[in-house]
């Protein structure tokens, strides 16, 4: 599904970094966290950068986008596209890095705990199971997630500038 938002005469206008496959990148991590039994840490290391890479180029994005509405004047533009890239930082870098990123090496942790408890599974078993796991709460986490962190940035950061960021900024993802 893509994440579209609307423009002001109401036509859809797509979004890049939000719709598949760009978007996908953004999970780079969480299959980084669900193979970390299986690969050296480097490439989970890797696969932060990757996620965080589309994390600061969607950041990017929503800079440029909101500079190129028409405001009032060149000091309230430079306002506004400071939050919208604030705003699209802090959001990605929760919703997409950083509590996905825990939530799947926890899973992992704990599966990997539960699991080795038992003696009949082979150390090979155990970690390509405990992967399997992981890379299957990857889409079961994410609308909670998501809506976790609307209701934080609205509870928080949005009051500040609230209005304003959601007619730039358009978080809500359907993917």
């Amino acid at each position: 599904m893509s994440n579209q938002g609307h423009d002001e005469s109401g036509e859809k206008q797509k979004d890049p970094l939000r719709d598949p496959p760009i978007r996908y990148l953004g999970y780079a991590n969480e299959v980084g966290e669900a193979f970390r039994s299986q690969v050296h840490v480097n490439i989970v290391r890797s696969s932060y950068g990757v996620a965080s890479v589309y994390v600061v180029a969607d950041a990017i994005h929503k800079g440029r986008e909101a500079g190129m509405k028409t405001w009032p004047s060149e000091d309230i533009k430079r306002i506004k596209v400071g939050w919208a890239v604030a705003d699209t930082l802090l959001w990605q870098g929760l919703a997409s890095v950083i509590i996905p990123g825990f939530t799947i090496n926890r899973i992992c942790a704990l599966s990997t705990y539960l699991l080795g408890r038992s003696r009949k599974m082979s150390p090979s078993f155990l970690k390509w199971t405990v992967t399997g796991i992981g890379l299957a709460c990857i889409p079961f986490i994410i609308e909670p997630i998501d809506r976790s962190v609307d209701y934080i940035m609205e509870s928080t950061f949005r009051k500040f500038e609230g209005p304003i960021i959601k007619k730039i900024v358009k978080h809500h993802r359907n993917d």
